[in-house]
């Protein structure tokens, strides 16, 4: 009762701070806040703060560490953390508020979720909340918005959004946007035969404002059969920019993945990255990275911000193993880059206007080896870029597909099963080579490699930058590496337990710099992907959140 006493004094008074004018995000962020999923509208996932760092990183030591108890699928969030106190979601969407300072427990929310969602493809994990209004807001695994008391945990309000027991399960597994009073938020499903859609919600009264259709309503991008089951969705967090008052996010691939054949068209506005005014849900421009995607590479990675030339730019990695860079203003290409080494599925992407130059789409016929593979060139774990270095760190791996497309039959498909359109799909290392994985340091505009550093497996946790010139990033087998950001040296490493899916995090508490890192190994990346890279099969499970600063 003391600790949520205290909390609720601490929320009044950066509620007051905030109300009484605008409040600048590196300010914020300079006061130890992370409160938002990628960091800040940028999605730089960089703290400003500079106290650990290459002189004393030899000394950082574990403060505290808090375990939620279900392990289930790991623990895949990134946590936030606001006037020293963090917020998380853990397995089966329970919500803790965590002490930054001690790691004890100030409240946790436990929704009772609809038996049925464990049916779901993508049921039991969840990768954050979000802070508004003095609310954590999060997508349940059941298809609803729910809003808890940020300082007390009772829930505030909720809205169902999808029916879990339709749409083949359609469900959140990501933390909404915040633009202005608005939640916005996309269901899963690109795999999936339904109709996806992105969400638009009143923070205060959790009414629903408005919905987006990411299947256009269009006889020149989806016949009338198709749309309706023609996948599309946004899986994960877009970003709000308040400079532009616009809300960018990358859409889910159509359905059924492979086969093209009975969606003919361009299949907008799926596997592209559109713009969207948070008020009306009204779009404003998009850019399809992957016109008519017979190859399943969503665009739902991170879209990041910067200033360049005296102009405000965004730069995107697609599964498709390609970096587009674009105006924010209004989507035009300003260039692409390959990211990928290993790509089969077209010539190249045209520089200047993103145009794929020669496909070579999947065929009823033969089985073709494409590259990437349906999991793309990087999972959805997000890279960090600091403005110290202007290197932009990312994981990735090299792995393509076996691939015989087919005409499935949806009302054949059970209950949230993949509508892949496939007779043959498994994976494999590229042609000649092994199946690569790697941390890489990567000029974003240009695709200048600065360094690399090489895994056994694939590193599937999310990348911090800090100005204490340190490059943060977990692997699956359970240790947390922190690395040199201009060099790429290792500089400290810690195992902790589980390997690591989750977001790393810098914040300040007690006047004290700390690093927090969600390990708890799980996701459908590593089952999916044993059969390359076998030592999936025995990674150890669990689920701890580990806080870390310099005694």
């Amino acid at each position: 009762m003391q600790l949520c006493k205290a909390l609720a004094a601490r929320l009044a008074l950066g509620m007051a701070v905030t109300l009484g004018g605008a409040v600048d995000v590196l300010a914020q962020d300079q006061n130890g806040n992370w409160t938002e999923y990628n960091g800040d509208h940028r999605a730089w996932r960089y703290s400003p703060l500079d106290e650990i760092n290459l002189s004393n990183i030899a000394k950082l030591k574990v403060a505290w560490i808090h375990q939620p108890g279900d392990i289930a699928q790991g623990l895949q969030a990134t946590p936030l953390v606001s006037e020293g106190v963090l917020y998380y979601i853990a397995a089966n969407n329970r919500v803790y508020a965590i002490d930054g300072k001690t790691g004890a427990q100030i409240w946790e929310f436990i929704p009772e979720l609809e038996p049925d969602h464990i049916k779901s493809t993508f049921a039991v994990f969840n990768r954050g909340v979000a802070l508004a209004n003095g609310k954590v807001i999060f997508g349940s695994s059941d298809g609803r918005l729910i809003a808890v008391d940020q300082a007390s945990g009772k829930e505030a309000w909720q809205v169902q959004l999808t029916n879990p027991k339709e749409g083949h399960g359609c469900n959140f597994n990501a933390p909404p946007t915040i633009a202005g009073n608005i939640a916005i938020l996309g269901k899963t499903g690109g795999d999936l035969a339904q109709r996806g859609q992105i969400y638009g919600v009143d923070v205060t009264s959790g009414k629903l404002i408005w919905t987006f259709d990411v299947l256009k309503d269009d006889p020149s991008s989806w016949t009338p059969e198709a749309i309706k089951i023609g996948g599309g969705g946004a899986w994960m967090p877009g970003q709000y920019d308040p400079k532009t008052g616009l809300y960018y996010v990358g859409t889910s691939n159509p359905a059924p993945d492979y086969y093209g054949a009975s969606r003919p068209g361009d299949n907008l506005y799926t596997s592209s990255i559109v713009a969207i005014e948070p008020k009306s849900g009204k779009l404003v421009w998009h850019h399809q990275e992957v016109p008519h995607d017979v190859w399943d590479y969503d665009s739902q990675n991170e879209i990041v911000s910067l200033e360049h030339g005296g102009n405000d730019v965004m730069f995107h990695l697609n599964k498709g193993g390609f970096v587009t860079v674009l105006n924010k203003k209004d989507g035009k290409v300003i260039n692409v880059w390959q990211f990928a080494e290993n790509v089969t599925w077209v010539d190249k992407v045209d520089p200047k206007t993103g145009g794929l130059i020669n496909r070579n789409e999947p065929t009823t016929t033969e089985t073709k080896i494409i590259c990437p593979a349906i999991v793309g060139a990087r999972s959805l774990n997000a890279g960090a870029y600091s403005p110290k270095t202007k290197l932009w760190y990312t994981n990735g791996y090299e792995l393509c597909a076996k691939v015989k497309a087919a005409d499935n039959d949806p009302s054949k498909l059970a209950f949230s099963q993949l509508h892949l359109g496939v007779s043959e799909i498994s994976f494999t290392a590229p042609p000649g080579k092994s199946a690569d994985a790697f941390l890489k340091a990567f000029d974003p505009l240009t695709g200048k490699l600065a360094w690399r550093v090489d895994y056994k497996n694939p590193a599937l946790g999310f990348v911090l930058a800090t100005a204490g010139n340190l490059v943060f990033n977990g692997d699956s087998e359970g240790y947390v590496h922190a690395y040199d950001a201009t060099t790429g040296k290792e500089v400290w490493k810690l195992q902790t337990g589980s390997g690591i899916r989750g977001g790393i995090v810098s914040y300040k508490a007690g006047g004290k710099q700390y690093i927090v890192v969600p390990s708890g190994f799980g996701g459908i990346f590593p089952a999916h992907t044993s059969s390359v890279w076998t030592d999936f099969k025995n990674m150890r499970g669990g689920a701890a959140l580990i806080a870390f600063t310099v005694e």
